[in-house]
């Protein structure tokens, strides 16, 4: 790695040289996840939570040319607020990098960059995956193809309800990408705890999902973990009204031609507008408990692995 391309803050670059549990956490929820100022105070409310239970937050993004890992609080108010973020994956790095263009992350682009400087912990809100009618567009996450090359365990509330929840597991399978439920049976679909899928395995405790972590890494296979992390049952929404929902959204996204990196940002706001503002609430919910399992697992893997 080129070191003028990247940027730790003190306390991230401290806690790796440290050997201390650092979590990942991605700058799109930030730019296009959630709107101003949810998405700031959402932020600086993870970061909190991260360092309660024992972890170091390192949210990732791309400004001035170069890959920034640790952002101090001008920085994410400057991404909370800024009009022209690029939303990057693994294809949009160079391009981002190169030209100084301002960036957030999305889960793939993440995962990259936490791996590159040996963060093995990543918290998100859900993971991308293949898209409703995938198999005539052929639209699929690149997210999914990095979950089955870079080492990082990506703590989700399942994928993002828009999806093809059936199809996106099928290819996690196929890409031997193992999906743990984390106190569940049932995959759950973001806004809600159960989409009617079930997961590969189920556990209970940090320490459990640890010890997946370096038994899959220590057999030499490359690829991260879906950890599939309900939202809190007293955030929780139902799945058929937001099912509705999603529906009516997705039509409306195919009437005015939204596709590729804008229709995500669309179908979150007007499934915020329809759903009377309950999908944001659930959203900045299981974000924050996200979060917080996330750092437990941190913890757990790096005490397993010193």
């Amino acid at each position: 790695m080129r070191e003028e391309m990247w940027h730790l803050s003190a306390e991230v670059k401290r806690a790796l040289n440290e050997g201390k549990p650092v979590v990942a956490l991605e700058s799109t929820i930030i730019s296009h996840g959630m709107p101003y100022p949810h998405n700031l105070s959402t932020a600086q409310e993870v970061e909190q939570i991260i360092r309660e239970q024992g972890a170091v937050p390192a949210m990732i993004a791309i400004i001035n040319h170069k890959v920034r890992i640790g952002l101090d609080a001008e920085e994410l108010k400057f991404l909370a607020t800024h009009k022209q973020v690029e939303k990057v994956s693994r294809r949009d790095l160079p391009y981002v990098l190169a030209m100084g263009k301002v960036g957030a992350t999305t889960v793939a682009a993440t995962m990259i960059c936490a791996a590159a400087v040996g963060i093995r912990v990543f918290a998100t809100g859900g993971i991308g995956g293949v898209h409703r009618e995938g198999e005539q567009t052929m639209d699929i996450s690149a997210d999914l193809t990095e979950l089955a090359r870079t080492r990082v365990a990506v703590v989700s509330a399942g994928v993002k309800s828009i999806l093809d929840i059936g199809r996106t597991l099928e290819v996690l399978e196929t890409n031997g990408v193992p999906v743990i439920g984390y106190q569940t049976d049932a995959f759950p679909s973001f806004y809600a705890r159960d989409s009617g899928y079930g997961v590969d395995c189920r556990v209970d405790a940090p320490e459990d999902v640890a010890q997946i972590m370096r038994a899959k890494w220590d057999m030499g296979l490359d690829g991260g973990l879906v950890v599939a992390n309900p939202v809190p049952s007293e955030a929780a929404l139902d799945f058929d009204k937001m099912e509705a929902i999603i529906c009516s959204a997705l039509k409306e996204a195919k009437q005015e031609g939204i596709t590729g990196k804008r229709i995500t940002p669309f179908l979150l706001d007007r499934i915020k507008t329809l759903s009377g503002g309950e999908s944001l609430a659930a959203n900045v919910a299981l974000v924050k408990h996200n979060a917080r399992v996330a750092a437990q697992i941190a913890v757990a893997y790096h005490a397993l692995i010193s």
